[in-house]
């Protein structure tokens, strides 16, 4: 992308003034009969058609997420081992192969006793991990550790800290205990066969520990979309500081981790500079789920995204988004039902991009479930497009989210302190006003207080 094309970006970005007013030329106000003007060519024109045909940002994110559950870009469910799967979603449930706990066990260290007190005490204890004990009889205690299997003939489990000893060895209780106590019996949590969690299930930390103690060994999963990301532009320099019109590409480093955390497995990264056969070339041996381009997604003489997807005789889905950051994105399937999600090239607005379509896209061809829309008043009143959804970053703070400057579309001072982005509707919000909210990845709830 070369400068000028930022500008091109820049132009579909920010609020046009003069859009505006060609719409109100458009519709004159009752009583204004005003001649028309005689048409000439006009360059701002091409910006405004592409917005009136550009789609709402809600409906994008839904072809995004319905492009994903296509018959073509359905994946074969995969066997993988416990220590890989983390962050699939379950294709087969859950189901248990064992009673969990698989045997009587005690809940605490103490003593297993039978029948009432006082009880003789024997000599050698029970530990986890050890074979069947003896039964026990009335009148008898036997040490005992948490995990360690209940002798036969057990009444409860005395905890260390409600038994002594006399000076003959005997064992006292001092408080009463209830016939059971302290006991897991078997079969507690689960029986074998039980269902213990549900295909779609997303597999967590917590879900691989009870697969790990339910005996599995692998689980049955959807395999993680596959991502080519590929950086346009033959201004970005890839280290060092900016200098004589060249920046730093901010998006091969930023992009890659934060598709990891949608679920993605990220299978090259490659700059190409502003090259078209280049991309051409990409695009077409890729064998990704989803490739994703960065910059030349206008129509400046070194754009190459749109000319090559008409190269390829591949499908747009979505050509352009009412949302500002981000509104010259795209979402196209080629022949091969693989997906290209073409990002704007300011950083921000590729983060819009990012979650308007490839979120949406990626969840649903990893079969991840959606995460529930909810909302938070706004601390600040919210300037908004006239026409146009707005993503704006916010921290949260207690029960509101603060909106946060620096929100242009080349901007990540603000993205990189947010938590979330609130959705501005058209024509902006006012102080107190309820705002659905996109968290982030990464995001944790902020705390303190609120005031409006």
């Amino acid at each position: 992308m070369t400068a000028r094309s930022v500008r091109d970006d820049q132009d579909a970005e920010d609020l046009d003034v003069e859009e505006v007013l060609a719409l109100v030329k458009e519709n004159p106000p009752p009583g204004d009969h005003t001649p028309a003007p005689i048409h000439r060519p006009d360059p701002s024109q091409r910006h405004r058609t592409e917005h009136h045909r550009a789609t709402p940002w809600p409906e994008a994110r839904t072809i995004a997420a319905r492009a994903g559950r296509q018959r073509g870009a359905r994946r074969t469910p995969v066997s993988v081992p416990l220590e890989e799967s983390l962050g699939l979603t379950l294709a087969a449930p859950l189901t248990a192969l064992t009673d969990l706990p698989s045997f009587d066990t005690s809940a605490m260290d103490g003593w297993a006793v039978a029948g009432p007190g006082p009880w003789a005490v024997r000599e050698t204890g029970v530990l986890a991990g050890h074979a069947e004990p003896a039964p026990l009889t009335d009148g008898e205690a036997v040490r005992i550790a948490t995990g360690a299997r209940i002798p036969l003939d057990t009444t409860a489990v005395l905890r260390s800290e409600h038994g002594r000893t006399d000076d003959k060895g005997r064992l006292h209780s001092t408080r009463a205990f209830q016939h059971g106590q302290d006991i897991r019996p078997r079969g507690q949590e689960c029986r074998s066969g039980d269902q213990l969690l549900p295909v779609g299930t997303l597999v967590t930390p917590a879900v691989l520990g009870l697969a790990a103690a339910a005996g599995y060994d692998t689980v049955t999963g959807v395999p993680r979309p596959r991502v080519d990301v590929l950086v346009l532009g033959d201004e970005l320099l890839t280290e060092g500081r900016p200098h004589d019109g060249l920046i730093r590409d901010a998006l091969g480093p930023m992009l890659p981790p934060w598709l990891r955390a949608l679920g993605a497995e990220v299978t090259t990264v490659r700059r190409l500079g502003d090259d078209g056969d280049a991309l051409h070339k990409a695009i077409a041996y890729s064998e990704a789920d989803l490739i994703v381009t960065t910059g030349g997604t206008a129509s400046g003489p070194v754009d190459h995204v749109h000319p090559t997807l008409r190269r390829l005789d591949a499908e747009l889905l979505v050509n352009g988004v009412k949302v500002r950051p981000g509104h010259p994105m795209l979402l196209a399937r080629t022949k091969e039902n693989q997906h290209l999600v073409g990002l704007p090239g300011n950083p921000l607005a590729a983060v819009s991009g990012l979650l308007t379509l490839a979120e949406p896209l990626l969840r649903t061809l990893a079969a991840r479930p959606a995460a529930e829309p909810y909302t938070l008043p706004l601390r600040d009143a919210t300037h908004g497009h006239p026409y146009d959804t707005r993503l704006i970053p916010v921290v949260l703070r207690g029960d509101c989210a603060v909106p946060l400057h620096y929100n242009g579309p080349a901007m990540l001072r603000g993205i990189a302190a947010a938590d979330a982005l609130a959705v501005v509707p058209p024509g902006g919000t006012e102080a107190g006003q309820e705002a659905e909210l996109l968290e982030l990845p990464w995001a944790s709830s902020g705390i303190g207080v609120c005031f409006t």
